[in-house]
């Protein structure tokens, strides 16, 4: 039976959706229901902060018995997110972590929202007990990325980013499942567009494991099988509820082998 030391809250903080959970910390599983909220238009610090409260009231953990977790699309660094993807420019050198301590009258844990989806799947998923270099991507709003090397998280990769210079866009702008539905194409299409991602970033890092994340995942078996890559490619496990898993994860004070790289970073 979960208790206050294996239990607590993860906030998923995207682009367009904010999500919720409490988590049995033992297993890696929700003990509630999810709980979603769109991402109010623009983003802006003080509306998220008004939304991340009506999941936690939702959920029922708007008091300080649950330790808790919050993931969120940007680069984050001793509390503070150094960038903007998919949210208002506001975030940029802004003091989020104690933006929201004060907001929500708790002590939080703050860290990017792929880094923390990486985690869920090193603890509790695809990565695992799995050596050598593994690189998570989370594709959504935009792309996301976490790599972990024999089971410590490397930071703020940012992978979505590299440029895809044809084009003049960045890879998540060309490649997130936002532009598969944006330029209505099919799978196939859009394959061909992650083809190009991955085969970039195997010839970059030549890891040992893809892992694919965002609620994408879910239908894997329409798009991964057309990909080929040396590099093994499997959906995570726990999808598009990684996010909120790992934030609870971390809430509680990140485990020995990820001292000094997610905790403060």
């Amino acid at each position: 039976m979960a208790t206050e030391k294996t239990r607590a809250v993860g906030i998923d903080i995207g682009g367009t959706g904010i999500k919720g959970g409490i988590v049995d910390l033992e297993n890696g599983q929700l003990l509630s229901d999810r709980v979603k909220v769109s991402t109010p238009a623009g983003a802006e610090p003080d509306d998220v902060l008004v939304a991340v409260r009506s999941v936690l009231e939702t959920l029922g953990a708007s008091d300080s018995d649950y330790a808790l977790g919050v993931a969120f699309p940007a680069i984050v660094k001793n509390g503070r997110t150094l960038s903007a993807a998919n949210v208002s420019d506001k975030w940029i050198d802004f003091p989020a972590e104690e933006f929201f301590e004060q907001g929500l009258g708790r002590d939080i844990h703050f860290a990017n929202d792929a880094d923390v989806a990486g985690v869920a799947e090193m603890r509790f998923g695809a990565a695992k007990d799995v050596s050598g270099l593994t690189i998570l991507t989370t594709l959504g709003t935009g792309i996301g990325s976490a790599m972990i090397y024999d089971g410590v998280l490397i930071p703020n990769s940012e992978l979505g980013h590299l440029q895809r210079a044809k084009h003049g866009k960045d890879a998540e702008a060309y490649a997130a499942y936002s532009a598969m539905e944006r330029d209505k194409l099919e799978w196939d299409e859009w394959a061909a567009r992650l083809q190009w991602y991955y085969s970039h970033v195997e010839f970059l890092f030549s890891p040992d494991l893809f892992i694919v994340g965002g609620g994408v995942s879910k239908h894997a078996d329409k798009f991964l099988h057309l990909l080929k890559l040396r590099t093994p490619i499997v959906p995570a496990v726990h999808r598009n509820n990684a996010g909120i898993i790992g934030a609870a994860a971390l809430s509680l004070g990140a485990s020995p082998e990820l001292d000094g790289t997610v905790t403060g970073a």
